[in-house]
């Protein structure tokens, strides 16, 4: 009887090991990156002279393909570390 006691907790243990080891496996596999940061989709554009939301001091990260240029000001994109977008007919993805 007791040897049947000492198999179940060898058992139990091996489940609870197994376990801890299958998790962090899982998560290392997993882009966890893509939780934190959702990319901007649908970006809008307003012209220069209308962008008084953008300061001279402020940082851009500036894309220019086949005379179309644009600008993504970094304390805008903080959140979303990511820009899909189109810019000169071209598909980007901009990140800082």
């Amino acid at each position: 009887r007791w040897r049947q006691a000492r198999r179940w907790w060898r058992k139990a243990l091996l489940v609870i090991l197994l376990s801890l080891s299958i998790v962090p496996a899982w998560f290392a596999r997993q882009n966890h990156f893509e939780w934190m940061f959702n990319p901007l989709h649908n970006s809008a554009y307003v012209k220069v002279a209308d962008a008084a939301f953008v300061r001279d001091s402020d940082m851009v990260l500036a894309v220019k393909i086949n005379n179309e240029a644009v600008a993504y000001p970094v304390r805008l994109m903080a959140y979303h570390h990511v820009v899909a977008d189109t810019v000169g007919g071209t598909p980007i993805c901009a990140t800082y």
